[in-house]
């Protein structure tokens, strides 16, 4: 098993291969611990919450079991490398189901449009809305493949340490007419507003903005077409769990409830970390799956920055934050799907309430979460685990959550109850909310936002915080606040970039 007890650290004792520090156990954490292990570091993370998982932690409640954080998972073999470095196998510890359908995206007018991996399915779909755009989404897809290649293949485990590489990049971006949004994109083929919209909201789920973010970003739709939608039975946490036992197989250590209050620092080379109990823990190497604006501004604090200034850092493009509502429920709701995204009356101008006014509407758009369609394993006998996320402006904003999250909720419990769940206020029997406040104070994430920095054209790749620090020498990041960005994949595979960038650890022997 991993150490979750900081005493069990000792286990480490009479280990000499070079020591790596990672801060944080969210899943960049946890991948980039696996990845320094396969390259012979002595691994240990330091978590300031008391599990892993990060914003993936899970939490029960009355019997009920709740994914905190990320729920849908794609490119399922990301996951089977981490295994495959371990000499196992991601079904040794994780059952994968594959969803059908992979959501079901609901129109405000009760309209449902099924997306799953057929082909002649979905073509079905888009006819039933607009046959005439059957053979515009046809030429989508084909685009959706190019900016796959151009985007995925070509970037998500590559390093950009300078302009240069940068520049190696941009041929490709160019082709792929990046610099216009994928909402441009998509309205370039399909005519159906409806439509539009089902095919564009994707950048949501990794903190973008449709109106803005990359036309590229629509490698989505050929990544879930290509490799499915799934689900980890018993929740996403269960890779979490699967990924500590591969670390503790390795003879890492995660030591959790323990708080980093800085990167200690010798000349222009991380060293290790400070905890705030003033323990100091000496490393090789730091890699921090910390928010990157919160990396450079509180735990290196002390430390003059050349480029991720505390003022460069405030003026970067923020994602939005979310509301979320975990609940449970003393009945089934057969009819609902496991993945639901409930769109509001608006599209456009709500994006701009969310993004750019940063005021808290009076609609909204919805993500509907229930496990319990494909794992009955999550809530009591006859019961159903739900949770439902609603896009939100980050602190920037003009709410003030202490005071509106119960409202906020109320006029949620309501919609669905009009909606999809008939009689809900009747039947909850367990209730959570999280809103911006705890991904500022819980998460420490700037803001308070959910997916840290936007990923809009200007703030991608070498844009973004590299993987290997600017500013000091030993230090890497990892996780949604530096290249490739947010989501499982993004996330997961910014620690397989360290494999680039990271010298093995036979460099400190």
């Amino acid at each position: 098993m991993t150490a979750h007890d900081p005493s069990l650290a000792s286990g480490q004792a009479g280990d000499t291969r070079p020591h790596a520090v990672v801060i944080g156990a969210g899943f960049g954490g946890l991948a980039a611990a696996v990845r320094l292990g396969a390259r012979g570091y002595r691994v240990t993370i330091v978590e300031m919450l008391d599990e892993p998982g990060g914003r993936a932690s899970q939490f029960r409640q009355d019997g009920f079991i709740f994914d905190a954080g990320p729920t849908i998972i794609t490119a399922p073999f990301i996951f089977e490398e981490l295994w495959a470095l371990c000499g196992r196998r991601l079904c040794d510890d994780v059952t994968l189901v594959p969803l059908d359908p992979f959501y079901t995206v609901r129109f405000d007018d009760g309209q449902e449009f099924h997306v799953n991996g057929d082909g002649s399915a979905m073509e079905a779909e888009v006819a039933r809305f607009s046959p005439g755009d059957v053979a515009g989404y046809r030429r989508y897809l084909a685009e959706s493949e190019r900016c796959f290649e151009t985007g995925f293949l070509g970037m998500i485990d590559k390093s950009y340490p300078t302009l240069f590489s940068m520049a190696a990049a941009l041929p490709g971006l160019v082709m792929r007419r990046a610099e216009r949004s994928i909402h441009k994109l998509v309205s370039k083929f399909i005519k159906n507003e409806k439509l539009r919209q089902a095919l564009s909201f994707h950048p949501l789920f990794i903190g973008g903005n449709p109106m803005r973010s990359s036309a590229v970003l629509s490698l989505i739709s050929y990544l879930e077409r290509e490799y499915g939608v799934h689900y980890a039975i018993g929740g996403t946490h269960a890779l979490v769990k699967g990924i500590a036992g591969l670390i503790a197989g390795q003879g890492g250590i995660i030591r959790t409830g323990v708080e980093v209050a800085e990167i200690t620092v010798e000349g222009r080379r991380a060293t290790g970390v400070r905890l705030a109990s003033g323990e100091l823990i000496p490393a090789s190497i730091v890699v921090s799956n910390a928010d990157a604006g919160w990396t450079y501004t509180k735990l290196l604090a002390n430390h003059p920055r050349k480029r991720w200034t505390d003022a460069k850092v405030a003026r970067a493009k923020y994602s939005m934050s979310l509301f979320v509502w975990y609940f449970g429920v003393n009945r089934r709701y057969d009819d609902v799907a496991h993945h639901t995204v409930m769109l509001g009356p608006r599209y456009d101008g709500l994006l701009h309430d969310i993004f750019d006014a940063k005021r808290l509407a009076e609609d909204f758009s919805l993500y509907l979460y229930r496990p319990t369609a494909s794992d009955p394993s999550v809530a009591p006998d006859g019961c159903d685990t739900f949770y439902v996320l609603s896009p939100v402006p980050n602190l920037d904003g003009d709410a003030d959550w202490s005071t509106a999250a119960e409202p906020y909720r109320k006029k949620i419990q309501a919609y669905l109850e009009a909606t999809l769940l008939p009689g809900l206020g009747e039947h909850v029997v367990t209730s959570k909310m999280i809103t911006p406040l705890d991904f500022r104070d819980r998460l420490l994430s700037v803001k308070g936002t959910a997916f840290g920095i936007e990923p809009v054209i200007t703030q991608l790749a070498w844009f973004r915080p590299h993987n290997k620090s600017e500013e000091l020498e030993n230090l890497f990041l990892v996780g949604a606040g530096t290249h490739p960005g947010a989501g499982l994949p993004g996330v997961v595979s910014s620690a397989k970039i360290l494999d680039k960038v990271v010298p093995h650890a036979s460099a400190f022997a």
